[in-house]
């Protein structure tokens, strides 16, 4: 699918844990998340003490993605972003991460961080029309396989204490 899609984003709850491990073993076969991962972290993303911000995102009654941010005093971190194959290249993946930096954004974190596959350029191009740099790497941080990440950074627009991004903005997807 190449068409823009108007997903509809919604908090990840548990229920979602289900139709999103489908998801997530689909996409990430080698190394993806156990059903105790997602549950600890939806179990710090309510409540007014929340550092966690899960959302999915819904076609009719189907998850087609998800993401997670977690938040530490001024820094966030970019857990986890997906999006259902037929569904690349369709924008999805800029909705999310343009959700994720509002979050990060309400939670008043100065910098995002996140890591992503050294052999993934799509999610590499994302990354970089958002705002983010790379800044180094993790030697043989995906296993199996001793893949490499490259390490991005964003940092917050200081005049403002907002990420620097655009709501608008739409393109290449990411899948890992």
């Amino acid at each position: 699918m190449t068409t823009p899609v108007n997903p509809v984003l919604r908090e990840m709850r548990w229920w979602d844990i289900d139709p999103v491990l489908e998801l997530e073993k689909d996409l990430f076969p080698e190394d993806a998340w156990s059903r105790g991962m997602f549950w600890s972290e939806l179990a710090h993303s309510r409540g007014p003490e929340a550092t966690r911000r899960y959302v999915v995102a819904e076609e009719g009654a189907r998850i087609v993605g998800y993401a997670g941010l977690a938040s530490a005093g001024e820094l966030a971190d970019v857990q986890t972003i997906a999006v259902a194959r037929d569904h690349w290249g369709s924008g999805l993946g800029s909705v999310l991460l343009t959700e994720l930096l509002r979050a990060a954004t309400a939670f008043e974190c100065a910098e995002v961080m996140l890591e992503c596959r050294i052999d993934n350029i799509r999610a590499q191009k994302l990354y970089e029309r958002f705002g983010f740099e790379a800044i180094g790497f993790r030697r043989g941080y995906y296993q199996p396989g001793n893949v490499d990440a490259l390490v991005m950074r964003l940092t917050t627009a200081s005049d403002s204490g907002s990420a620097a991004v655009s709501t608008s903005e739409r393109g290449t997807e990411i899948n890992g």
